[in-house]
């Protein structure tokens, strides 16, 4: 007689949880209460739920895993993601296998080879710096993906869309309205795609509004980058009385150097950043920032797949998530003072 194979949410049942608290327990993720643990553990011995598991993984061709692609883990940017894509699948019975390229060409290949071996039931790829040609092997396999900004809705391929342009024009008109006319821009690298939308939305905008953002630099999406970049804006003839930021890393940087400088956010030159990720509210003062809602597009990024993964066709659909600013303590109206830059002499606004 062939015996059941049972599940997690047989586990769950059993034990008188939910599927995440099941998921919790066994991937030691979040503390859980003693009585609680031993419950599902004890569940999962009576069912031989381990044992399960694995056979119903050879049986399958795949496993209870989704593939979750991002580009790097220190990156603050990427933690609300995270969570809202992990809880999504822990609530529906689901692991996920988190990777990160840091991008490296040789490590995402490595990455892509390792979700393959792994046989993973769809995957996330929320990062700029894999082009769909990187990722053919996946759904060459048989693996839906779901793209950020990026990738054209067909079989096996969904795709996030985050509407950029409205928080952007929201920032755009603000600091319009403060009276700014002085404005630079610090984007990310011209490697990155999400880089080079987001500088083209926002010189697009300040255009429209007859503002000539001048300088405008690129860099990485780092603290220390956008440090160098404010020391190379500090350097010119002009200073902005408003800086643009292609991330909150970049616009924290960027506060720092000019306070180094003895230039004071925001009575001197305001500062605006992209992202709103959790430390923008504790920067000193607390950043004026484009806010993504992370949480939102990890959820989005799981409903996506597994709805996919259900269609019996296995097409993708198109998903979107909107912008908007936050305005905080690093922007104000322009002032009058003068600016002492290094190896120039005062110069008035």
């Amino acid at each position: 007689m062939k015996k059941t194979a049972y599940t997690m949410r047989d586990v769950a049942s059993r034990a008188g949880v939910s599927l995440a608290t099941v998921s919790h327990v066994l991937n030691k993720t979040r503390y859980t209460a003693p009585e609680t643990v031993e419950r599902v553990l004890g569940a999962a011995k009576e069912l031989n739920y381990y044992k399960n598991v694995h056979a119903r993984r050879l049986a399958m061709g795949r496993s209870d895993l989704f593939g979750l692609l991002i580009s790097e883990i220190a990156n603050p940017y990427f933690s609300d993601i995270i969570t809202g894509f992990q809880t999504s699948a822990w609530e529906h019975g689901f692991d996920v296998l988190l990777c990160n390229t840091e991008y490296d060409p040789g490590r995402t290949q490595t990455v892509i080879q390792k979700l393959l071996e792994s046989n993973v039931r769809d995957v996330a790829v929320l990062t700029s710096s894999i082009e769909g040609v990187a990722t053919a092997e996946l759904t060459a396999a048989g693996i839906g993906l779901v793209f950020n900004n990026s990738g054209t809705v067909q079989t096996l391929v969904s795709s996030l869309r985050i509407d950029y342009l409205k928080g952007i024009s929201q920032a755009i008109d603000y600091i319009v309205g403060l009276g700014h006319k002085k404005v630079a821009v610090i984007a990310g690298p011209q490697s990155n795609r999400t880089a080079i939308i987001l500088r083209d939305a926002l010189l697009s905008g300040l255009k429209a509004r007859r503002l000539r953002p001048f300088p405008v630099l690129e860099t990485d999406f780092r603290v220390d980058s956008g440090a160098s970049a404010v020391r190379e804006i500090l350097a010119q003839p002009d200073t902005p009385s408003v800086v643009f930021c292609g991330n909150d890393l970049i616009a924290m940087g960027a506060m720092s150097a000019l306070e180094e400088a003895g230039v004071e956010v925001p009575e001197d030159v305001s500062v605006i950043g992209f992202d709103d990720i959790f430390f923008a509210s504790l920067a000193r003062p607390p950043l004026t920032t484009i806010h993504i809602p992370r949480a939102q597009l990890g959820v989005l990024a799981f409903e996506a797949l597994n709805t996919m993964l259900n269609r019996k066709l296995r097409r993708g659909a198109e998903y979107s998530v909107e912008t908007k600013l936050v305005v905080r303590r690093s922007t104000a109206a322009p002032t009058k003072k003068r600016i002492l830059r290094p190896g120039f002499n005062r110069v008035a606004r």
